[in-house]
């Protein structure tokens, strides 16, 4: 093996026509955090409102419990006692306005700068160190646009918009031949791992001491891709989940939002319930059109922006408290699922929110929050000083904390959040 290919900046492994890069510096370790058997299983879903939500008819004027309804706390005020709302919080170094939809769920600072590198999401980070044994890791959803999951390299993972996919993929058996055909491409897989790996070691013998330590670190990660996809390979063979549900007829139009966005929570509701996920994250997509919403005839983005004028500000109150009441229909399927002594929102974090505080003025601070179930003591509005800007990153630590994850920090945390406990 010619040891010169250590000096150079990359280093490729091949194998069985496959290419295989080598990260040198950055092997990844990742640490597996498991319930026990008999647990009833942990979820979150994070929702992300991308033109925001008007905080003067969201946030109570008090803080504690015997806050006030708002506009935007009255579609949902069944759930009053299953959810927390929360004033203040914010990404200290996350600016730029809309590009700030990247950095919802990662904290990762200063979106427009030129040298932007984009850190891995709640969702994908809680993958990595929980490892659930499911159908899969995760569901990336959009009502039209965008995701909000972003890989540990800093990549966007595309979303899926069209419900009637996510449905196929979840509850559809493919034919025999679909079947094996995905098998032989899972064994095609392994055998190229088993090339590269071959390979490696060999290279690894004219290593150094520390360069064989980081590359041993490798290859523990390469075996963990190598078990999912012997994992993968027995779920291929499995048969889906049986649902009482007719498969879902897309709508085509995305200024058609109430609709889109419902037949996503009934998908998201289903993957829960048959736990071919844990983790959701899903994009409550704004668009440069008039939403098909009765009494709304103005651009949703231009709504947005509204500059305190009276006629725009009653027509964004109409969407939003259309989102808000969406949220309700959410929450309602969870918490009238039980579960194992419980129901399915006791069991499921539901984060929902904005990147923007205020989008009229593309300021990205004092975020409107509201977390639902998860097992955490509801019925509060916690109030924090924006000018202190207390990371929500805090409140991401207590979320991987709650599905079972040992973390003391996420992103840009520097504690966790006072007053938000579990019950």
């Amino acid at each position: 093996m010619n040891t010169r290919r250590r000096m150079s900046r990359r280093v490729f492994l091949r194998g069985a026509g496959v290419t295989l890069t080598l990260p040198w510096l950055h092997a990844m370790t990742r640490a597996r955090v498991q319930a026990a058997a008999s647990d009833p299983p942990r979820r979150m879903i994070c929702i992300n409102a991308t033109l925001g939500l008007h905080t003067p008819n969201l946030f109570p004027a008090r803080a504690g419990r015997d806050y006030e309804l708002t506009p935007y706390l009255e579609p949902i005020k069944e759930f009053r006692n299953d959810l927390t709302v929360f004033s203040g919080l914010s990404h200290p170094e996350v600016d730029g306005g809309h590009p700030t939809e990247l950095c919802y769920l990662t904290s990762a600072p200063h979106p427009q700068s030129d040298n932007f590198k984009n850190t891995i999401s709640l969702d994908q980070y809680a993958i990595e160190r929980l490892v659930p044994d499911t159908r899969f890791g995760s569901l990336v959803l959009a009502s039209s646009h965008n995701g909000l999951s972003i890989t540990r390299g800093g990549v966007p993972i595309p979303a899926e918009q069209r419900p009637s996919r996510v449905f196929k993929n979840m509850f559809v058996d493919g034919t025999p031949a679909e079947v094996n055909a995905q098998v032989a491409r899972l064994n095609q897989g392994q055998s190229v791992m088993d090339t590269v790996l071959g390979e490696a070691k060999d290279f690894q013998k004219a290593l150094g001491k520390q360069d064989q330590q980081k590359l041993d670190e490798y290859f523990n990660s390469v075996r963990e891709v190598e078990q999912r996809m012997i994992k993968a390979q027995e779920w291929a063979r499995r048969p889906k989940p049986k649902v009482d549900a007719k498969p879902p007829v897309d709508v085509v139009s995305y200024v058609e939002v109430v609709e889109r966005v419902r037949l996503m929570i009934d998908l998201m509701h289903l993957a829960l319930q048959t736990d071919s996920t844990r983790f959701i994250t899903f994009a409550l997509n704004g668009f440069n059109a008039v939403p098909v919403i009765a009494g709304v005839t103005q651009d949703w983005h231009n709504l947005s922006h509204h500059g305190q004028d009276p006629a725009k500000l009653a027509e964004l109150r109409i969407v939003e408290v259309q989102q808000m009441q969406l949220f309700g229909e959410l929450l309602a399927k969870l918490k009238s699922t039980k579960e194992e002594g419980g129901t399915l929102l006791d069991r499921t974090i539901v984060l929902f929110g904005s990147n923007l505080g205020n989008a009229s003025s593309h300021d990205n601070k004092n975020m409107p929050i509201m977390v639902a179930g998860g097992g955490f003591k509801h019925g509060q509005h916690l109030a924090f000083d924006p000018k202190k800007n207390p990371p929500l990153c805090n409140l991401y630590v207590q979320f991987l904390r709650r599905l079972g994850a040992d973390v003391n920090a996420f992103g840009s945390s520097n504690g966790t959040i006072p007053g938000f406990e579990v019950a």
